[in-house]
């Protein structure tokens, strides 16, 4: 149960007033909001400050106001495997209903404050859980060469190197590179 005084100027508290608390009333929205502050994991997420852009209908219920929305957002990471940047958009939909009262509602429910409800938490948690652990450019991407590091798509077809045998190495020294003294 989310309790806590919202300030109504901020970007993600919308105010329900225009629809009471009448049954059946609804009004729907279109808001381009500044996306919130340390939204992604680790390889993955939406930039600060990006356009999140919103699509939201609100719904006055019997127990309270249900929020249904989509929103888009750009996201911007690395390639697990290869590092280089990954510039994307994701595309979420969410379902939230505000309880008038607490009474009404469970522990882990969402209420409104007074007329005002944030929609950020609702937000967040969409976004974060459609975004991949680990994120590639290209279902194909090769990655980075074990050995020296060079990106394997940049690399040059065919590109290896001589592994020696980790028991054999010592001996690699004792013969002479020029074969050349050898006595018939």
């Amino acid at each position: 149960m989310t309790l806590q005084t919202l300030d109504p100027r901020a970007p993600w508290v919308i105010s329900t007033h225009d629809l009471g608390r009448r049954p059946g009333s609804m009004r729907q929205m279109s808001l381009t909001l500044p996306a919130p502050a340390n939204l992604g994991v680790e390889m993955i997420g939406v930039p600060a400050d990006a356009d999140v852009e919103l699509d939201i209908r609100l719904e006055a219920v019997m127990e309270g106001v249900l929020v249904t929305g989509t929103a888009q957002a750009p996201l911007r990471g690395e390639c697990a495997r290869c590092l280089e940047e990954i510039t994307s958009e994701t595309e979420v939909g969410f379902q939230e209903l505000f309880f008038y009262s607490a009474e009404d509602a469970a522990e882990d429910d969402s209420l409104l404050d007074g007329e005002l409800l944030d929609l950020e938490p609702v937000f967040r948690d969409a976004v974060v859980l459609t975004l991949p652990l680990s994120p590639v450019c290209s279902e194909d991407c090769e990655g980075l060469c074990s050995e020296c590091g060079v990106r394997l798509a940049d690399a040059e077809p065919g590109h290896k190197h001589e592994v020696i045998d980790a028991r054999w190495a010592k001996l690699q020294g004792l013969v002479p590179e020029d074969n050349n003294d050898q006595e018939s």
